[in-house]
């Protein structure tokens, strides 16, 4: 491969095609199912994976072909294929489905409207994860510019991702026969811990999403005539989540911890050697807030396993209070909050669900309605050892793109989809990356894609994808 000619045509498809379609597609609003239960009324998931396919149609890749695949009552999947010249199979996987809205962007930025600015594009979802399918047949076309081989692959973008995947199991069962056996995926659906460098994703944190309701009354009273008498909802919301999670140090229970390999231990202190203050500087800290009891009083790589293979738990929302501006002195009937629990790797997060469940609605605190409800509890994923091969090509790839080594490390996020595939195909490789990094706030405000960046994970695919070609075809 000529790595020049990679970067020189990788940059120009990028400029000339893909940054006009990406921002047209921030412009979709197409809100992931759970955040938009009327999306097929609304459209714009349809939309959406349209406005894909008809950039993938003139993206000129040869031995293209493409379709939209819709089962009733689900997320509508985008799947191409494009023929090889070695006898294997790439898969490689991406989602189109957004996050929320959310609160908080900065003046002239808006989810649904794309900007340009210095280097950036703002807007939901061109990172997280709409540039994939562009990053991936880009690619390709690079590999096919300069002659080079490459393997048959398959690409296969859902929406449903940011719900937990869903409706994937169903698709992937009904384009199963399409789909084949696949000797690598590739996912560019992660994080990278600083833009300087590719990084590859060896492990996934699991998800348990859940809603935690506290019921004391019927209907709201008077606070003065029920204080003392009635408990407040949201004190025994307090006490049930004390029962999971510290709120002194924000440890949970051992039932939601795992023992941490070895192995795991010595890459993160490597992730922490390479990314310094950075690991933590990546946040918009308020006032004097840090990670800690103290400054210093955690060392750097126990940061790194805390957001990796130790459990964590977010309130992501509470239901059942008013605005402030619309407070009454009135005790509440209840208060609803949305938990999202991140799991370590290895930790079955059914098991997990039914432990959390149990622990939340025994012996309830002064005798009230409390029910916990788990929503499509999901398992982490650790990648299995690279073959030699992939790892070569990626290290190669990385220094001829990025100047800088290849990193790996695991990642605090959770992608379905890797658990599937690692479950099915016991012997396919991996090879997961991103370009999600310092700042670029995806699922918050002022999301946004590092270009620079996502043309270099683009040149360095065709790297993978070449590799396997040439393994598959014994050179």
């Amino acid at each position: 491969m000529n790595t020049q000619h990679t970067s020189q045509f990788v940059a120009e498809m990028w400029n000339d095609s893909v940054l006009p379609a990406l921002q047209e597609y921030i412009r979709i609003p197409n809100k992931s199912p759970y955040f938009e239960p009327e999306w097929q009324t609304l459209g714009h998931m349809q939309q959406a994976a349209e406005h894909l396919q008809r950039w993938v149609d003139r993206c000129g890749v040869r031995g293209l072909s493409h379709r939209i695949v819709a089962l009733p009552g689900r997320t509508p999947t985008l799947y191409c294929e494009v023929a090889g010249s070695a006898p294997c199979t790439a898969l490689l996987y991406g989602h189109y489905d957004k996050q929320p809205e959310f609160t908080g962007w900065a003046e002239g930025l808006a989810p649904w409207t794309p900007v340009l600015r210095d280097g950036r594009l703002y807007g939901r979802g061109g990172a997280d994860d709409g540039y994939a399918v562009f990053a991936s047949l880009v690619a390709l076309a690079a590999l096919q510019a300069q002659g080079l081989p490459h393997p048959r692959c398959v690409l296969l973008i859902e929406g449903c991702e940011e719900s937990g995947s869903f409706d994937l199991p169903f698709y992937m069962d009904t384009l199963a026969a399409d789909i084949g056996t696949p000797d690598l995926v590739v996912c560019l659906d992660a994080e990278c811990g600083n833009y300087d460098q590719l990084w590859l994703t060896t492990s996934l944190r699991g998800m348990l999403p859940g809603t935690l309701t506290v019921r004391v009354l019927t209907e709201g009273v008077h606070s003065g005539a029920a204080g003392g008498i009635v408990p407040s909802s949201f004190r025994l919301l307090r006490q049930l989540i004390e029962r999971v999670e510290s709120a002194t140090s924000g440890r949970l229970i051992d039932a939601l911890q795992v023992p941490i390999p070895d192995a795991v231990r010595g890459q993160a202190r490597q992730v922490a050697d390479v990314l310094g203050t950075m690991n933590v500087g990546r946040f918009p800290w308020a006032g004097g807030t840090n990670p800690s009891a103290g400054p210093g009083t955690v060392a750097a790589h126990e940061l790194v396993l805390a957001n990796t293979w130790r459990p964590s738990l977010a309130v992501v929302g509470l239901d059942g209070a008013p605005a402030i501006a619309d407070a009454g002195n009135t005790l509440r009937p209840a208060t609803a909050a949305r938990l999202v629990f991140r799991l370590p790797p290895t930790l079955d997060a059914g098991l997990a669900a039914t432990t959390v469940q149990d622990i939340f609605e025994s012996e309830p605190p002064h005798g009230a309605e409390v029910r916990f409800e788990p929503e499509h509890p999901q398992t982490g994923w650790h990648a299995p050892a690279s073959e030699a091969w992939l790892t070569t090509a990626l290290e190669q790839a990385s220094e001829a793109h990025f100047g800088a080594p290849l990193m790996t490390m695991g990642t605090g996020g959770t992608i379905p989809f890797m658990k599937m595939l690692g479950d099915r195909f016991a012997d396919v490789q991996f090879a997961v990356t991103g370009v999600l990094g310092p700042h670029s706030n995806a699922h918050g405000p002022n999301e946004f894609l590092h270009i620079a960046t996502a043309k270099r994970v683009t040149a360095c695919v065709a790297h993978a994808l070449l590799a396997l070609a040439r393994r598959g075809a014994g050179a």
